[in-house]
Order: C-alpha cells, then structure tokens, then sequence
C-alpha cells in the first residue's frame, strides 16, 4: 500500500513538472532602473555583471559576470548577434525586446523550472550588461553562469559584420 501511495504521490509530482508548476512568475521589478539592471539575489541563485557595482552585496563574489563585449561593428551588430544567439540557444525564448533592454526565459526541459535573463546594451560603458537568476529555490548549483559562459561562447562566436 506504501508503494502505491510512493508511486502515485511521484507521478502526481512529474506530471505537475511538465505542466509548469515549476515555473514560478517573472519578478515584477525586472528592467532598467537609472543605469543598472536588478541587483543579483541575496541567496546562491542568479549572476550579474552588475554585481561589480555592488560590493558589499552578500553575495558580491559568487554573482560576479563579466558583461558582454561589443562586438567591432558596433552597438547594432553586437545587439543583433545577441538576439540571434537567444534565438538559436534551446530552451530559451525572447519575451520582451525593447530598445537597448532585451529579456528572455530559460526553461529547464525536464522539470520546466524557469530562469531569467535580462540583457541591457550599456552604450556609455560599450558592453552589454547580463543578469541571469532563477526564479524558485536558493541555490541554483552553477547552472545560471554555466548559462552565461555559454551564451558568451556562442555570442563571441557569431560573425561581425563589416
């Protein structure tokens, strides 16, 4: 009877992964806000290159990214090759691209848990500042700057136009 009970309660759960309860909601202060996007969590589960800016933070150290840098051809090129790599990264889709603030969602594939991404096109500092953070949990194992270093990678990667 245990078993049954075990099974039904771990079927119960799967089936509630692949329907998204896992997902959580967008956090309602994501976005630009005089110069600086969301500050990074206070717990072990988003990154920032923003975090820099933060030096007594909790978590200064473990949130630290570098930004993205602009790619030679300039803010419009490196902007282009950004969306172009979101839109080719499995799992990810653009939800909001406006101007110089563009943000997606990461999606995990098995148990649908959703991440945020933000990307701000820092023209002044000529980098494209970067925020990844998850949305339910406290620690999120590395998996929001592997995300970023990969992303990176592929950006880096992507053709500048003349």
């Amino acid at each position: 009877m245990a078993v049954t009970a075990a099974l039904a309660l771990l079927m119960a759960a799967a089936v509630g992964t692949q329907l998204g309860m896992l997902a959580g909601e967008p956090p309602a202060d994501l976005g630009v806000r005089d110069g600086r996007l969301k500050p990074p969590s206070e717990t072990r589960n988003s990154v920032s290159s923003q975090a820099r800016l933060l030096p007594q933070h909790p978590q200064h150290a473990y949130a630290q990214v570098d930004p993205f840098p602009m790619k030679p051809a300039g803010p419009q090129a490196s902007w282009q090759a950004l969306r172009t790599v979101l839109t080719r990264t499995p799992g990810v889709r653009i939800v909001a691209d406006q101007g110089d603030y563009l943000r997606a969602e990461a999606q995990t594939p098995w148990m649908k848990f959703v991440d945020d991404l933000e990307f701000w096109l820092n023209r002044e500092e000529a980098v494209i500042e970067v925020r990844s953070a998850s949305r339910l949990g406290r620690e999120d194992f590395g998996k929001n700057r592997q995300r970023v270093e990969a992303l990176r990678a592929a950006y880096l990667a992507q053709p500048s136009p003349p």
